[in-house]
């Protein structure tokens, strides 16, 4: 038996898990807030130092043999020659990058053009639009960037005593917008395009590659982003989908190569196994849930939930298109929320409520349409996300999704993933795991739902829906 940590550096704090390397069991825990307002877009990265040094107290760390390193996404450390920091970090929260975003997609041919070089499409959040808004909102900045890391790199190069060589992962770099899952390659054009020169970039390494060992002896792993350390701390694999249920929402799915044309609606990432997370993302879920509330004067979403189980499959015909800021997928991005089929018969509160749950859920079930129109097989879904427990979500999402629904029971799983990686890393180190499969970990605690008798009725749902949206928006998922 040994003992290895996974630390998950977040937007608000680090969590940190050790457990045992055989079976993941969890046997000490640390967590401790960032001394940061959550809601800033530039941060000093010492504060996630500090942050991980409160965390560990205690003897948490004691026997640890290896650390797994998982932190927030999207962040930008820009580093100058001397590998000191330029500015304080950009973090993903930051939209001030809006326009820059707009402009890369412009000066690239495309939302396509994006799609085949990097399977991605710049936003506001993503890394290559962080540059690009430096480049033209602080250009004395910009010209000092020799170097720029994600907050995982930096918090591993931290740990490892700041090494010449710095590192990332497969699944960090995919969500940068200059690094092709598909290819496994940098396009350091594309940086050059955003910041206006070359900087250098870190190391991709392989799931099972050390970053490096301390003067300590302890084994630093390759590290990754949050999203893909709670897929691997959650045991995904090929078939298995994750429906998060935010403001806003997304579809991941677990694939076993990179898509050959996502096209603009999918975001291609790597995860931390050496597979592939296509992404669609939907720009309203909870949002939807809470407007509805609001507008029939309801205090919370579990009244608004035990209300819509009061109401039958379809809402009466009453449809709600929650287009409420425009949308992702389909690509809509100027329209607004739309309400069908309004008849005396459907126009009572519960109808109403049902029909916000329905639109939601039917909203994610596109996504998952245009991940399954890519190749990508789902035969189970894990829901995440504080809506998930709602009663009315749990009735509603596996008639109208098709399939088996998972909702796990609440735990660090990125802090467990990133432990996952260290203990995989440190057995391959040892040679008592293979660099092509990882320890065999316990999967998540969870609930399971199946689709039952209610399917017909969720697929005529389904059916419902989509007529609905093909006559206010017709052809919006064409492709």
């Amino acid at each position: 038996m040994g003992i290895v940590a996974g630390l998950d550096s977040s937007s608000d704090a680090t969590r940190i898990v050790v457990c045992d390397t055989d079976t993941g069991a969890v046997l000490r825990q640390g967590h401790a807030p960032h001394p940061v307002d959550p809601k800033a877009t530039d941060v000093d990265p010492q504060s996630w130092l500090l942050s991980l040094g409160e965390a560990a107290t205690g003897g948490l760390l004691e026997g640890v043999e290896a650390i797994g390193v998982s932190a927030q996404a999207h962040g930008v450390v820009p580093l100058d020659a001397q590998g000191a920091l330029v500015r304080p970090a950009l973090l993903g929260n930051d939209k001030r990058a809006q326009v820059a975003a707009a402009d890369l997609v412009d000066a690239l041919g495309g939302r396509d053009a994006w799609a085949e070089a990097v399977g991605t499409v710049p936003q506001a959040g993503l890394p290559v639009a962080k540059l690009r808004w430096l480049a033209r909102a602080e250009p004395e900045h910009a010209a000092r960037v020799a170097a720029v890391l994600q907050p995982h790199d930096w918090l591993v190069w931290q740990l490892l005593g700041r090494p010449a060589r710095r590192t990332t992962d497969r699944g960090a770099a995919s969500a940068t917008g200059y690094w092709s899952a598909r290819t496994g390659a940098y396009r350091p054009d594309l940086v050059e395009l955003a910041l206006g020169h070359q900087v250098a970039l870190p190391e991709v390494l392989g799931p099972a590659e050390p970053a490096g060992t301390t003067p300590e002896g302890l084994l630093i792993s390759a590290g990754t982003g949050e999203t893909m350390a709670a897929a691997f701390g959650l045991g995904l694999g090929a078939g298995d989908a994750v429906v998060s249920l935010g403001a806003s929402g997304s579809v991941m799915a677990v694939h076993h190569r990179a898509l050959d044309r996502p096209g603009p609606a999918v975001t291609s990432y790597a995860d931390a196994t050496g597979m592939h997370l296509p992404v669609v993302s939907v720009t309203n879920a909870v949002r939807t849930l809470r407007g509805t509330a609001e507008m029939l004067g309801l205090p919370s979403l579990d009244e608004l939930s035990a209300l819509a189980l009061k109401s039958t499959p379809g809402s009466s015909g009453l449809v709600l298109l929650p287009y409420l800021e425009g949308e992702r997928t389909p690509h809509l991005p100027h329209a607004a929320g739309t309400l069908t089929g309004l008849r005396r018969e459907s126009m009572k509160p519960e109808h109403l409520a049902r029909a916000a749950f329905e639109g939601m859920l039917c909203g994610l079930g596109d996504a998952l349409d245009v991940v399954r129109g890519r190749g990508v097989e789902v035969r189970r879904i894990f829901l995440l996300g504080a809506a998930a427990a709602l009663p009315a979500v749990q009735a509603l999402a596996p008639s109208l999704f098709g399939v088996q629904v998972v909702v796990p029971q609440p735990a660090d799983y990125a802090a467990l993933g990133a432990a996952r990686q260290a203990a995989w890393a440190l057995g391959v180190a040892r040679g008592t795991l293979s660099p092509s499969a990882p320890p065999a970990w316990q999967g998540a605690a969870a609930q399971i739902l199946e689709p039952g008798e209610e399917l017909p009725a969720g697929q005529a749902v389904r059916r419902q829906y989509a007529a609905a949206r093909d006559q206010v928006h017709p052809g919006a998922l064409g492709g």
